[in-house]
């Protein structure tokens, strides 16, 4: 594993938000769970966090500003080449990412769990409602999945990808993000050998991994 970090070169005017994030948010423990603990993703557990982001949905999109759009840019800006073809857009929420990719990627599907945030997603991208542990995905067949605060599911990410493929991981406030992990933790979690480059960003920070040559 070799993790590369860049100079963070992006600043935002404002301060970041507190949104209550950090190690001892429950949704933290929920994060590193499902990178390293997959089978503690029941049913039951899915089912709560739906209905937790159905229950947000509807006042979701007054978080969004441009501020936690920085780091998704410099990812994009940085953090490549990026293969060409199909990016799936994995806990895309109520879309309030998905012009950004689509602008950069073209190629764009958005997935998530909520009904509730999908309905509220605009015509950017196609969107699908699935369970992210189980991607209604082939095997090998995106060129890059996203996940923009969203849960790691590793053996689905390497199942998906394409061989050259590339996954965008980016974390819009940071460590405060509720939803989180270190890019070294990416990483580490992943089946087999991946490499990496990441830089902070504004508020957040973002990882784009491969695997190793």
């Amino acid at each position: 594993m070799t993790l590369t970090t860049l100079p963070s070169i992006v600043t935002v005017a404002s301060e970041r938000p507190d949104v209550g994030g950090g190690p001892d948010h429950p949704m933290r423990r929920v994060t590193s769970d499902t990178a390293f603990a997959p089978e503690s993703w029941t049913p039951e557990r899915a089912a709560k966090v739906g209905d937790l982001f159905d229950s947000l949905a509807p006042t979701w999109k007054e978080r969004d500003g441009p501020e936690r759009h920085a780091s998704v840019l410099d990812a994009l800006d940085r953090g490549g080449p990026f293969p060409s073809g199909t990016c799936i857009e994995v806990g895309s929420g109520a879309g309030v990412a998905t012009p950004v990719l689509v602008a950069r990627l073209r190629d764009v599907i958005a997935l998530d769990l909520s009904f509730g945030m999908l309905e509220l997603a605009g015509s950017d991208a196609p969107r699908v409602r699935a369970d992210s542990s189980v991607l209604p995905i082939r095997s090998r067949a995106v060129a890059i999945v996203a996940l923009i605060n969203m849960f790691l599911f590793p053996a689905e990410v390497d199942r998906v990808l394409a061989p050259d493929g590339v996954l965008l991981w980016v974390s819009t406030l940071g460590e405060a993000t509720p939803i989180y992990l270190p890019p070294e933790d990416v990483l580490r979690a992943l089946p087999g050998a991946w490499d990496g480059v990441t830089a902070g960003a504004g508020w957040g920070n973002w990882l784009v991994a491969h695997r190793a040559a």
